[in-house]
């Protein structure tokens, strides 16, 4: 078998960022998957479950509800390695072109207040795994890391 194409990516060299992880054409549109990167893979640190469904429920509820890309989003989830998300959006549009709407949706995790969108065993499969502090703590890490500084190199995979 083929590799698939994010097994092809060195993750020796990835570091916290957004990059196109795949342009596919369908019908006679695109849709482009962007990877971004929480987290420095194969580096000892991984988000809880607990921070990534935290992450998943808010970022998936502010993207939908977003005014100007909510009719864009096709999916957004988290990667099984536990060090980013999975976007995918209508249109073939490069990394940094939705950096604001990352970095915005990175923000909304941080400030988030109250009862998370989701967080009731009716709406969620596993309601009880879900928690502000450590969401908090990642997102305020991947700010830091990235998005307060959003280098080159940081919106294009290195071979």
């Amino acid at each position: 078998m083929e590799k698939i194409a994010s097994f092809t990516v060195n993750h020796i060299l990835l570091n916290p960022g957004i990059y196109v992880s795949r342009v596919d054409k369908v019908n006679d549109e695109y849709i482009t998957t962007y990877d971004l990167r929480y987290l420095k893979p194969n580096n000892g640190l991984y988000l809880s479950t607990k921070a990534m469904h935290t992450i998943e429920h808010l970022g998936a509820t502010f993207l939908r509800n977003h005014k100007e890309y909510k009719d864009e989003v096709i999916y957004f989830g988290p990667m099984g390695c536990r060090t980013g998300f999975y976007l995918i959006l209508k249109g073939n549009r490069p990394s940094k072109e939705i950096f604001n709407l990352v970095n915005e949706m990175n923000e909304f995790c941080i400030v988030f207040e109250g009862k998370i969108p989701g967080e009731d065993i009716r709406d969620c499969g596993n309601y009880l795994d879900l928690g502000l502090d450590e969401t908090k703590k990642f997102c305020i890490k991947y700010k830091e890391d990235f998005l307060l500084n959003p280098t080159e190199d940081r919106f294009i995979y290195s071979k």
